[in-house]
């Protein structure tokens, strides 16, 4: 563990004192990717003190090792985690991502500040800061930040492209349908206000729209930034999960939306991987990066219609 250079962020572990920031990592990748990630989170510059919560299940008992690198970090272990689906399948491993940050949440005791961050999106180095003066600033009670593309091939450039276009930069900061829990801060009261919404499995679509439809505005802004990777080596390994991933967005949907709606969306399932592939090229166009969405549109569409089978069976089915 590198030393922690002068000016960087304190964290509650290191000095008994309460955190103004409590962050939650999901863990995904786990390995190097997580080291990485705990090291650009501990390195934060000037921002406020930090608790840092990691959960982790038995499925991935080995990050328990990592304790006496990272005496910073409150390891949260939960033990044997039941869910609906097999943990082998991308469908009950999102689920287990979801009841980690869901523990996480639960342990939190940032007295201001309570944020979710992914493993594989280290935070840039003035994110804390970032986000500790946009909430002093601003009235909103969830603010979402920018999630830049890592460095990567074509594949994963794709498969980032299909989830995170609209948080890509350059845009202007402003109020948002969307913001992702892959880099999100909340106001402690706001998260804590709809505790019951995540406090057995935290679905981001879910808790958003149940903020946004209590009058909660969801605020997206371009200088609170995290770099996304992922390690993905074949479109035959990446559709299954983008069919699962789309199942549980459908049947969440389905949930928030009348009978009719419900149908139309069923009805016009042939028509939303084309519309979604439009809807990226206009602003990958925008950004700039028009030839690479060319490039990468033969694994794009594939990506696209196995995430629209899924949200098409999650509006049939309104299974998770």
């Amino acid at each position: 563990m590198k030393a922690k250079a002068s000016g960087t962020s304190s964290t509650s572990a290191a000095t008994n004192a309460p955190a103004y920031l409590s962050v939650v990592v999901t863990i995904v990748d786990g390995g190097q990717v997580l080291r990485d990630f705990l090291d650009a989170l501990i390195g934060q510059v000037d921002g406020p003190s930090i608790e840092i919560l990691l959960p982790y299940d038995s499925s991935i008992p080995e990050i328990a090792e990592l304790k006496p690198a990272y005496p910073q970090v409150r390891f949260l272990g939960m033990g044997f985690v039941d869910t609906v689906r097999p943990t082998t399948t991308a469908a009950g491993q999102h689920e287990l991502y979801d009841k980690r940050r869901a523990a996480g949440l639960k342990a939190a005791t940032g007295s201001t500040l309570w944020a979710i961050l992914e493993d594989r999106a280290p935070p840039r180095s003035n994110w804390a800061k970032t986000m500790k003066l946009l909430h002093e600033e601003l009235p909103y009670g969830a603010i979402g930040g920018a999630i830049e593309c890592a460095p990567g091939d074509l594949l994963n450039w794709a498969f980032y492209a299909c989830d995170f276009s609209r948080y890509a930069l350059p845009f202007e900061s402003g109020t948002r349908d969307w913001i992702s829990d892959v880099n999100v801060c909340y106001k402690r009261a706001t998260i804590e206000s709809v505790r019951e919404i995540w406090n057995e499995r935290f679905n981001e679509a879910k808790v958003h729209w149940t903020l946004t439809e209590r009058g909660e505005k969801l605020f997206l802004t371009n200088e609170a930034i995290v770099d996304y990777k992922t390690p993905y080596q074949s479109l035959a390994g990446v559709l299954p999960e983008r069919f699962h991933w789309g199942r549980l967005f459908g049947q969440v949907r389905a949930k928030h939306v009348s009978e009719p709606q419900r149908l139309v969306f069923v009805l016009a399932g042939p028509l939303i991987a084309m519309k979604l592939f439009v809807r990226h090229g206009m602003t990958q166009a925008k950004k700039g990066h028009l030839g690479q969405f060319v490039r990468a549109s033969p694994k794009m569409l594939p990506l696209l219609s196995a995430w629209t089978a899924g949200e098409v069976w999650g509006y049939i089915t309104r299974r998770p």
